[in-house]
């Protein structure tokens, strides 16, 4: 019995220990990007962050649609590639909206389920696996996928969405309002017969407010 009382005693210290420097490690982080609703999404990822692969397969991968892969490189602002940088991705189905399957916890409720999350390898490098969403029914808003990044040293923040550059919806209009947050997000796909390949590279403090300049 003392000894069941001890390892109790252990774990919840040790636990305590690991949510103060949770919390700490927060504290710590750079806050840049300004409001974000939603981005603390992020932290949803099953997986532990240091078990994120670069590449990732969204669930809805093997349902009917257009195969979709995006691939690039995150660079950060000294030009090198960025290691370690979390990328999290969502965006509606087939039907423009954004499904759930109705056991959804906090921001998968709004999410829906078709989201991911990938850590970028040693190489700065990400890829994930989806089918192209469409577009909101009866909106003019383009086809696009949501995405935050988190960077060591710096919260979680918004960058442009991708959008597609062949979508009839990406109007002029649409174009010029795009805040470049991260570099453009502005993609080409092309087919090469079994999907639609696109590639972005995403740059880290590009046109994101607060970011300190070295």
């Amino acid at each position: 019995m003392k000894a069941i009382i001890v390892l109790a005693i252990i774990f919840i210290s040790n636990t305590g220990c690991t949510q103060n420097a949770t919390k700490k490690q927060a504290q710590d982080d750079i806050h840049v990007g300004g409001d974000c609703e939603g981005c603390e999404a992020i932290h949803e990822s099953v997986l532990p962050f240091d078990s994120l692969k670069n590449v990732t397969w969204l669930p809805d991968w093997n349902d009917n649609g257009r195969k979709l892969t995006v691939s690039g490189i995150v660079y950060g602002n000294d030009g090198k590639p960025a290691p370690n940088v979390i990328i999290y991705v969502y965006h509606t189905n087939q039907s423009g909206v954004y499904p759930t399957k109705g056991d959804e916890k906090g921001w998968g409720k709004r999410h829906g389920y078709i989201r991911g999350w990938m850590k970028t390898n040693t190489n700065g490098e990400y890829t994930f696996y989806t089918l192209r969403p469409g577009a909101y029914p009866g909106r003019e808003a383009p086809e696009h996928i949501h995405v935050t990044v988190k960077e060591p040293g710096k919260n979680e923040y918004w960058i442009d969405e991708y959008v597609f550059d062949d979508d009839p919806l990406l109007t002029e209009k649409e174009r010029k309002n795009c805040r470049n947050r991260g570099g453009t997000g502005i993609i080409k796909v092309r087919d090469s017969g079994e999907m639609l390949k696109a590639e972005r590279n995403i740059y880290l403090g590009k046109n994101i407010p607060g970011y300190p300049t070295k």
